[in-house]
């Protein structure tokens, strides 16, 4: 198998946007292109996440809509693929495979997602459809009731005060959307306060509108090729260290949703690919659809004791600073969760960590770094692991 590098990332503010699927993706994927020293006549492959184009836009068969946008020739296939909330982690996945085997020298991954301009009551029923439609969507079953009740099983589970739990989760919405203020491409770069969170609208008990991230329009693109090429285009290609995904069962199927079994698999794929353990790793973005969400996913990843994720983010050991940061880009929580383009999106914040390129927010001596991407109630999780 081949090392395979990051040469160049790309990505769109997120947040709502007058621009198409096509112009989205072009904006990022253009970027991506140039950061590499490339044209698109040099990318020889196309991966792309997307989740709800045929029913926000009308759109299917998308990935040669994209291909013909930033001029990929008729030799270049082009390949949509949808992993829910996962799906562009899922495309980077495959794209590190394809140049990994060999198969291909560059290839191009990303995501891109438009729905801001359906409205929350059709955003809801659209993403229940990547719940499962036989036993959770036709329930009435949301994402917010999940995770809501998530965090009254955590509670429970671990003795913990659903009042001091509400709490530290509020803080963990605090101090993303710190970071988010020091991200120019976050759709929220506001500061606020625990009190805000505790006292803003409840959607669904104990989630109150600031434990939940927006729903948002964006793209961000990746170009991965081998080594040889990597070296000889940029000056600070980063590393593939390891790649894993995990498939589990749905939340409706699982008895305890704190330990989610397809993120327990894709985490130590990866963490075995790259010959490393938790603790190697410097910085994390990981997948915060709601705070309890952050809390769960630190534990899984063996990044905090299970049990003490919460009490992490109370003492402050995941804020920039502190001993393993997490979402220093504001994570969904602040700055955006545009569904098919997320996980790319996260290797764009990884990538500029490693190569010292984030300004305010850049964490201190960053080597190595790990994305996480869920998708569905808990049925996929993709990790990523890259190091300078």
């Amino acid at each position: 198998m081949r090392e395979v590098m990051v040469l160049g990332v790309g990505m769109t503010k997120f947040g709502p946007s007058d621009l198409s699927l096509q112009e989205l993706f072009a904006n990022a994927s253009l970027e991506a292109i140039q950061e590499s020293n490339l044209t698109s006549k040099d990318i020889q492959a196309l991966v792309i996440g997307n989740v709800l184009g045929d029913f926000a836009e009308g759109q299917m068969n998308l990935a040669p809509l994209l291909a013909d946008e930033i001029g990929l020739g008729p030799n270049v296939p082009a390949t949509r693929v949808e992993g829910g909330c996962a799906s562009a982690s899922v495309a980077f996945r495959d794209a590190f495979i394809l140049v990994a085997s060999g198969f291909y020298d560059v290839v191009i991954a990303g995501g891109v997602e438009k729905f801001t301009h359906m409205g929350t009551a059709q955003v809801a029923g659209a993403l229940a459809m990547i719940e499962d439609s036989h036993y959770e969507e036709f329930t009435g079953l949301t994402f917010p009731g999940v995770f809501a009740m998530l965090a009254h099983q955590y509670a429970d589970k671990y003795g913990i005060p659903l009042a001091v739990l509400k709490e530290r989760m509020a803080r963990v919405a605090v101090k993303n959307h710190h970071h988010g203020t020091m991200n120019p491409l976050a759709q929220f770069q506001k500061e606020i306060t625990v009190e805000k969170v505790l006292n803003s609208p409840m959607v669904c008990d104990p989630l109150q509108v600031l434990d939940c991230c927006p729903i948002s329009d964006g793209a961000a693109a990746v170009v991965l090729a081998s080594r040889e090429i990597a070296e000889k285009m940029v000056a600070k290609p980063i590393k593939v260290l390891g790649v894993g995904q995990g498939n589990g069962r749905p939340y409706s199927r699982q008895k305890d949703f704190t330990v989610m079994r397809a993120r327990l698999a894709s985490s130590s794929q990866a963490y075995k690919m790259a010959g490393i353990e938790p603790r190697h790793v410097d910085v994390v973005e990981l997948h915060d659809c709601f705070t309890i969400a952050e809390i769960v996913a630190s534990e899984c990843l063996g990044l905090v004791e299970f049990g003490k994720g919460s009490l992490a983010a109370e003492l402050g050991e995941t804020s920039l600073g502190g001993r393993i940061p997490i979402n220093p880009s504001g994570g969904l929580k602040s700055k955006g969760h545009p569904v098919g383009a997320t996980g790319c999106a996260q290797i764009y914040e990884i990538t500029k960590q490693l190569r010292e390129e984030c300004g305010p927010r850049q964490v201190d001596g960053a080597r190595i770094g790990m994305t996480d991407t869920l998708g569905g109630t808990g049925t996929v999780v993709v990790n990523i692991l890259l190091g300078r």
